[in-house]
């Protein structure tokens, strides 16, 4: 049916449409010289998208049919666009999306503060109370600690005279210890309702609802939105435009100086780090670098919501910290009654040498 592969030589522009996201297209003419290796079809196949009847572009398959040719091309590009496509089109995206509208419309403040205000929101309704939970765990978790220490003593001295019974090899011996031991912990933490996976939870809530609130936003900053133009004139101060990068990079050092602020405050908390803690907290701390040249190519709209948003983050674990949370979510370890205090004087001690 087909003719096998043969060189065509092209000397003239090739019109190629660039599809993007929110249906609108794009048309470039691509200069094409010289030998390339094309598939012949004696009979064409029918195209999946035609930009106009007489462009010379028709998608089908994964390939480009040019006046019946099809050109050989790698899927990698594609199957990447579709897949971040699919996400920025999916309904927790579209959720976030009207979100978003409906606070503006509903307090009909401008877009930036509008952003701010949705930020506040969201983060003070789900974030808050899952952080508050994540505090509760962690403080059972630390609780049982002592009462972990002396059971470990008590179960390896029996598994000691179980061993001289038994004849068992030091291996052996450790085997039995860490099995048993892994059992006691885990029936404490059933007995008290604090599995330390539970303080995970606040991790798998507030990433994809970041994910979902930023793809929003950037939808909503683009030129196929009918919002774009409202976006475009809903900024102030040194970003009067969000649907285009801030370029003064105010919004993305901000953003950066904000997350490593929040870092060195958790660094804080422990006193003597293990050597994979200081990695995790390195390796946190180049990311937080590294979302400032990344903040400095997105639309300020998601620059902002990324600044405002660890700053709220950032003023929910001091007030977590305040001795009247404490009690009122009744915690069972000790804390400072000057946590602010304490936490200005270990920042001082730590970089003020």
């Amino acid at each position: 049916m087909y003719s096998r592969s043969k060189h065509v030589y092209l000397d003239r522009p090739v019109r190629v449409t660039m599809l993007s996201v929110g249906g609108s297209s794009r048309i470039f003419s691509l200069p094409v010289r010289g030998f390339c290796s094309v598939v012949i079809y004696r009979k064409s196949l029918p195209p999946v998208i035609t930009s106009s009847p007489g462009n010379y572009l028709h998608r089908s398959g994964g390939g480009a049919h040019v006046s019946g040719v099809r050109a050989l091309s790698g899927g990698s590009s594609d199957a990447a666009g579709g897949w971040y496509s699919s996400l920025a089109d999916s309904t927790p995206v579209h959720l976030c999306e009207q979100l978003l509208v409906s606070v503006q419309e509903a307090s009909g403040l401008p877009w930036w503060f509008s952003i701010c205000v949705a930020t506040l929101s969201v983060r003070t309704l789900v974030t808050l109370p899952l952080a508050a939970y994540q505090l509760v765990v962690i403080s059972k978790v630390e609780a049982l600690q002592t009462e972990i220490s002396e059971l470990a003593k008590r179960l390896r001295y029996e598994v000691s005279v179980r061993a001289r019974e038994r004849s068992w090899t030091e291996r052996e011996s450790r085997f039995q210890f860490k099995k048993n031991l892994r059992r006691i912990v885990s029936q404490l933490y059933i007995r008290d309702n604090c599995h330390p996976f539970k303080a995970s939870l606040l991790v798998w809530v507030q990433l994809p609802l970041w994910i979902s609130l930023s793809l929003a936003l950037r939808n909503l900053s683009l030129d196929q939105s009918d919002l774009q133009g409202a976006l475009a004139a809903g900024g102030a101060l040194w970003f009067p435009d969000l649907t285009i990068p801030d370029s003064t990079w105010i919004l993305p050092v901000c953003l950066g100086l904000t997350n490593l602020l929040i870092v060195e405050v958790f660094s804080l908390q422990r006193v003597a780090a293990s050597r994979t803690q200081r990695l995790v907290l390195n390796t946190v701390r180049g990311f937080s670098l590294l979302m400032i040249p990344i903040a400095a190519t997105v639309p300020s709209s998601m620059a902002l919501y990324w600044f405002a948003s660890s700053l709220v983050g950032f003023s929910h674990n001091l007030l977590l910290r305040s001795p009247s949370i404490h009690r009122l979510l009744q915690l069972s370890t000790p804390h400072s009654t000057s946590p602010y205090r304490d936490l200005l004087t270990a920042f001082i001690a730590k970089y003020h040498k």
